[in-house]
């Protein structure tokens, strides 16, 4: 019986090895994808607090919050059994559906840099789409679908790009490795996200410090730069927000083009990224990085430019008019 109960006992260590051997598998390629991601995931904390701003501070957290958790059911409900199903069944249909994604960021972004441009044309862009809300609570509802709604496209291309690194293996893998990143990046970005919107209300908190050493003094300092300093930095975010819906957005239709458009294409941007670098081979790869970061941004501003007539003149008249035969026929 002790012959047979250090048997078992060793049975059981094996497995427990392999588990945790498992464990660290599943938490080394969810690092590794996530660095890759890691672009799109700075682009998504940039994104964020754009649509916080403007809220009276005791909103700031629950908004925060409520996107959050639209992000975490985006990446957990719906982007990893998709993901999971067309790259099992379906892989080539991945960069088209990435494709159209990459239009809806680059529309988002446009419209944006409209409103900053020329503000009339931009409110009646917006005033042609959706009804004006009427209280602060529709305002804020429209804002949190709204920055979910950008959030999945993002959501996505991560969960796109984590599958990517993936290398072949086990469904069930896959599947605890895209959890594993989707969660942490959720909780990274958004708590990245709280704190930069708090930041100010930090601030007040430390400029209000009522000690008298020359410690208190300092606080006192810091919580006032704080508060001078949110402004142009929530600014300045806005601003990298937007560039980076519009970059990220090209960047994704640039690739797919270079995968299914004409060789041309590609050569094209790998020929201009070189001669870039080979004209500041110091600092090659951040010339290489920037170049072809530019050709994406020009490339999401043209179909930016036309996917606001588009859905304008076209994807908005039709889907009310859809809407209004909907609401009839019930």
């Amino acid at each position: 019986m002790s012959v047979g109960l250090i048997g078992l006992l060793d049975d059981i260590a094996a497995i427990a090895k392999v588990a945790a051997a498992s464990l660290d598998d599943v938490a080394s390629q969810a690092a590794k994808a996530g660095a890759k991601a890691a672009g799109v995931v700075i682009d998504d904390a940039a994104v964020t607090p754009n649509y916080v701003i403007g809220f009276a501070s005791k909103r700031e957290l629950p908004i925060v919050g409520k996107i959050a958790v639209g992000s975490l059911r985006n990446k957990l409900l719906i982007l990893l059994p998709v993901a999971l199903l067309l790259g099992y069944f379906l892989p080539t249909a991945v960069t088209p559906l990435l494709m159209l994604g990459g239009a809806f960021l680059c529309y988002e972004g446009t419209e944006k840099v409209l409103e900053a441009v020329m503000p009339h044309h931009a409110h009646h862009h917006e005033a042609q789409l959706q009804p004006i809300a009427l209280n602060a609570r529709s305002v804020e509802d429209e804002k949190v679908a709204s920055a979910i709604k950008t959030d999945f496209i993002l959501s996505a291309e991560i969960m796109a790009i984590t599958l990517a690194a993936l290398p072949a293996g086990s469904i069930w893998m896959q599947a605890l490795v895209l959890a594993l990143v989707g969660f942490g990046i959720t909780v990274g970005v958004y708590g990245v996200v709280a704190l930069i919107v708090k930041a100010d209300d930090a601030g007040v908190a430390l400029a209000r410090y009522d000690g008298a050493s020359v410690i208190g003094a300092a606080i006192r300092s810091l919580g006032r730069a704080l508060v001078r300093g949110m402004p142009t930095f929530l600014a300045v975010l806005s601003t990298i927000g937007t560039a980076a819906m519009i970059w990220v957005g090209g960047g994704i239709i640039l690739h797919g083009i270079e995968k299914y458009g004409p060789p041309v294409v590609g050569r094209t941007v790998h020929a201009a990224t070189e001669a870039a670098a080979h004209a500041l081979p110091s600092i090659a790869g951040v010339i290489e990085w920037s170049v072809e970061a530019a050709i994406s941004g020009v490339l999401g501003l043209l179909v930016g430019a036309l996917a606001l007539p588009a859905v304008q003149y076209g994807l908005s008249p039709a889907w009310k008019r859809l809407r209004r035969s909907r609401d009839r026929a019930s």
